[in-house]
């Protein structure tokens, strides 16, 4: 049975892959925008206010960039809490009505509170056979996400051991992957096509039996994981040879939000003890757990934290004011990155390179 419905969601890295399967799999015809360049942010920049976060604009830059396809639909996350995320479907509705495009704009708020919401949002488009689909369409999206992350990780691992060229290699192994698993939708081939890539990972012979260098990267959690807003910060800091720490990964993100929460189990209790010397409460977003990663990256003996951030982001403008707190008196050093419009790849990986020579004289005269 052919899609009833067209559909279009914003980018945000490598989830947009899973979760365009999963939207697929229900039964929508799903239209993804193109890859996040400087056209989009300047297009979703031309109708947003200056002060909005930059996700906001790059929704906004992707919603325009998509619509002259005529999707039926525009799905996204919300939020709750003091980050203005929660606020973003509102503002989005009416900017793109001043714009002429009177469009559903349907917002998945976290099943916590609004669960019913979305079933009712499924069954509106859907009708009542969305049901058939939706636990085949949930195995398959969690075994893409889980893939990803897995692969993520033992690119991460292994790039610091390798030389230039291996590197090189890497990270291209990473990209085939990638491409291989949009197309696949059963459980045998994604588990095949994840052994066969951790192989080829593994035949990469290390050039070292360590990393020089262990970096941990905290923030915000669409600036981490799109690539397009971060100018690829994660791939180049592997390529200087720093073994790269992330703490959000989507599969780990949605077992938290949609799993944990949805049954009141406090998995936060762990990150609260880590900041507790320095931070006591939630304050939205992704900043309590910035707070905490940075705590534990000391304690850990990680070689520095890098902290990103869409610029005005009130959560992580506290964890940063924090950290720099913790970086004194935990003697770790922090580099704190906020990104908007204006950014520029060759500023954010000049600033990555003068933090690896730091972190790198630290560790040599630790060593004297």
């Amino acid at each position: 049975m052919s899609p009833r419905y067209k559909v279009t969601m914003p980018r945000m890295g490598t989830a947009s892959l899973a979760l365009k399967t999963f939207l697929t799999e229900l039964g929508f015809d799903v239209v993804l925008p193109p890859p996040i360049t400087r056209e989009t942010l300047a297009l979703g920049g031309r109708y947003t206010p200056e002060f909005a976060c930059l996700p906001l604009k790059v929704n906004l830059g992707n919603y325009l960039q998509t619509l002259p396809q005529a999707p039926d639909a525009i799905f996204m996350a919300g939020g709750i809490g003091p980050c203005r995320f929660g606020l973003y479907g509102e503002v989005q509705r009416e900017i793109l009505k001043s714009l002429g495009y009177d469009i559903p704009l349907i917002v998945f708020e976290p099943p916590k509170k609004h669960a019913f919401e979305l079933i009712d949002c499924f069954t509106r488009f859907l009708g009542h056979r969305f049901w058939l689909n939706l636990p085949g369409a949930a195995r398959i999206t969690w075994e893409k996400f889980t893939a990803i992350d897995r692969v993520d990780k033992a690119v991460l691992a292994r790039s610091a051991l390798l030389d230039q060229e291996n590197r090189k290699t890497l990270w291209k192994q990473r990209k085939a992957f990638l491409q291989r698993l949009d197309g696949l939708m059963d459980l045998g081939g994604i588990r095949r096509l994840v052994k066969e890539t951790e192989e080829g990972i593994l035949m990469l012979s290390p050039e070292a039996e360590r990393p020089s260098l262990r970096v941990m990267l905290v923030g915000e959690i669409y600036v981490v994981l799109e690539p397009g807003i971060n100018f690829d910060l994660e791939k180049n800091l592997a390529m200087l040879g720093v073994e790269v720490h992330r703490t959000i990964y989507f599969s780990e993100w949605i077992w938290q939000q949609l799993f944990l929460n949805f049954l009141r189990i406090d998995w936060q209790r762990q990150l609260r003890q880590e900041a507790r010397p320095y931070l006591r409460r939630f304050v939205g977003g992704h900043g309590l757990e910035t707070v905490a990663h940075t705590v534990q990256a000391a304690r850990e003996g990680y070689d520095g934290v890098v902290q990103l951030a869409p610029l005005g982001c009130m959560p992580e403008v506290v964890a940063m004011s924090i950290i720099q707190r913790v970086s004194r008196e935990q003697k770790i050093p922090v580099l704190s990155i906020l990104l908007d419009e204006h950014s520029a790849g060759t500023g954010v990986q000049t600033r990555l390179e003068a933090f690896v020579d730091l972190l790198q004289n630290k560790r040599i005269k630790a060593a004297i």
